[in-house]
């Protein structure tokens, strides 16, 4: 059994123990969660986990390999016997110490493992709040155990050992254990190493025995005259898990980028989190850190987005379980294909909770998704729902925002003509003989985008990104009449490849003009519908491309997606502002 279906199988148990500290908490009047950040804390566990899948060797791999080739002791069978797997354990902690120690005094370590501490509140849900890209840095740790002879199914045991270990100090329901506490990593210490407080900060980082603090100097009792603030010291303040992993990383590059000298371009990364060159922290000064200021990050949720969040959080957890339980075997085409799913899904549910998208659009990219990936991965009867499904949805979305107001929204005709076609399209191109039709039904599409992104913008308006555009048209065009293209197509494909084209020109061009956040994701989105059909025709005309359905239905629905929000979200952003608008209402009367 895979350390992935362990985890799989204790899941329930995780579950179980949260519900009774919950029930716990609130008998008491202590309750310590909520809602969104729980399901945000357990929504980058499960990211974290189905990420693990795809780097097995970073740290099973590596260590097997230099247990068998590099080992300075024999295996006599000591580590199976029970003294072995104790001082197995004792040397796992040891090196699990260390590991956690530099992962808070070394940038780049500290940005590995910096989602852990980012809730601000702590129970339960924050045990499961894990990094995603901590197994690209962590593995380097527990060499000495293979030089050391462990052979890897001890090193793999007390390694889950230690893991499972710490869930349960993940609470504010267990006050003090008296010695227990001294000795062992407990609620009570381990609240100490999750505190933002002066006093506090960078202690307790053992995983089972507190001896490694004693030793090293880093141990800090509890103080119940200074309770304990949670979270980190610049607030994520946000539910978006793509962030939650990439934050510090940007922060680190961003600085290494704009520091003049070269020392310190890599300095910054090795040098401990909050150190900053000279000349970057003069440029770009933080704010200061004031505990007394401190703000919860809570913005607000409807009872209907709560109910609706809640569902899609399960149905998403299942999924996890199923991906994770059959993940060893499966192709990794087909494990990309699921995980990038099951993130999609993940962002949404955060960008939902985080007021950023709606329900129809969350239903949106989930259906994009899963029409995808059904493809990628072999499922021709959920692909044949999924597919035209996700235009529908489409359609309810952009026919939802338009009764939002009563009189409706200027230029949404030709946003739902174009979301009909492709429609359309999608329905040709599943069905054999119908391609030339599914072109036609396309080429409308992108005539209809071109009368949307005409209006509110001079033609062609970036005339450097049409040339641009322009010649990167000709190339594909070029490409595949040498490549293969039947006679009789050329002249199609070419006058398609000409209206693709003129939508992306004109896209990029309306953005150039607006200067806003929306435009440019349109734009973007317009860019992958050029990329998606390039695919296609390459993948069908020239040569098959591994994972096509993957890259090419993929930057398809990014393309749908982008487009879809970006234009509502402009159309939004128009009218607060009373300026002519791409999908720009009349206005009413107060009094109407």
């Amino acid at each position: 059994m895979s350390p992935s279906q362990i985890i799989v199988l204790a899941t329930p148990v995780f579950f179980a123990l949260i519900a009774i500290e919950f029930v716990v908490g609130l008998r008491r009047g202590r309750n310590t969660y909520r809602f969104d950040d729980a399901l945000n804390s357990i929504s980058l566990g499960m990211l974290s986990q189905a990420s693990v899948v795809f780097v097995p060797l970073l740290k099973i791999g590596i260590y097997t390999a230099v247990f068998s080739s590099l080992a300075l002791v024999p295996d006599t069978g000591f580590w199976t016997t029970l003294p072995g797997w104790l001082l197995a354990l004792l040397f796992y902690d040891f090196l699990y110490y260390w590991n956690h120690r530099l992962g808070h005094t070394v940038g780049v370590f500290w940005a590995a493992h910096v989602v852990h501490h980012q809730s601000q509140d702590y129970n339960l849900s924050t045990a499961l709040r894990q990094p995603s890209s901590y197994p690209l840095l962590g593995w380097v740790f527990y060499l000495p155990m293979a030089l050391a002879g462990v052979p890897p199914l001890v090193f793999a045991v007390v390694a889950l050992i230690d893991l499972l270990y710490q869930f349960w100090i993940h609470t504010e329901q267990i006050g003090s254990l008296g010695r227990f506490d001294r000795w062992f990593a407990s609620p009570s210490n381990h609240r100490v190493h999750h505190a933002v407080n002066d006093r506090y900060v960078d202690k307790n980082y053992g995983g089972i025995l507190m001896l490694w603090d004693h030793l090293f100097g880093s141990f800090e009792p509890e103080d119940p005259h200074e309770p304990c603030v949670y979270g980190t010291r610049s607030p994520l303040n946000s539910w978006d898990p793509l962030w939650a992993n990439a934050e510090v990383y940007t922060a680190l590059a961003r600085d290494s980028w704009h520091t003049r000298r070269w020392t310190d371009k890599l300095r910054v990364w090795l040098k401990p989190p909050g150190w900053r060159p000279a000349d970057v922290a003069a440029a770009f000064p933080p704010p200061p850190f004031d505990i007394t200021t401190r703000r919860t990050y809570a913005p607000p949720v409807t009872r209907p987005v709560k109910v609706f969040a809640a569902w899609q959080f399960v149905v998403l957890l299942g999924g996890v379980a199923a991906f994770l339980w059959r993940a060893d075997t499966a192709a990794l085409s087909h494990n990309l294909a699921g995980f990038t799913a099951l993130f999609a899904g993940l962002w949404a549910m955060g960008a939902l909770l985080q007021g950023r998208i709606t329900r129809g659009e969350v239903l949106l990219i989930e259906c994009a998704a899963l029409s995808m990936a059904s493809a990628a991965t072999g499922w021709p009867a959920v692909h044949l729902i999924f597919k035209p499904l996700t235009m529908v949805v489409a359609l309810a979305v952009v026919i939802t925002a338009m009764r939002a107001r009563a009189d409706g929204l200027r230029g949404a005709p030709w946003l739902l003509a174009a979301l009909a076609a492709s429609l359309a399209g999608d329905v040709s191109l599943m069905l054999d003989g119908l391609f030339i039709p599914g072109l036609a039904a396309f080429l409308l599409a992108h005539i209809a985008y071109i009368a949307l992104f005409r209006q509110g913008a001079p033609w062609l308006a970036n005339r450097p990104a049409a040339w641009g555009v322009a010649a990167v048209g000709l190339g594909m065009l070029a490409v595949l009449w040498f490549g293969g293209l039947p006679p009789g197509l050329r002249g199609p494909v070419a006058a398609y490849v000409l209206a693709i084209s003129l939508m992306a020109a004109q896209a990029l061009g309306r953005a150039s003009v607006q200067r806003d956040g929306p435009s440019k994701v349109v734009a973007v989105g317009a860019a992958c519908f050029m990329l998606s059909d390039a695919l296609l025709a390459i993948n069908r005309f020239v040569s098959p491309l591994p994972m096509s359905a993957y890259w090419v239905l993929g930057s398809y629905y990014a393309a749908q997606c982008l487009m879809v929000m970006g234009v509502l979200r402009g159309a939004a952003i128009a009218l607060k502002a009373n300026r002519y608008p791409l999908l720009r209402a009349p206005e009413r009367h107060p009094d109407a």
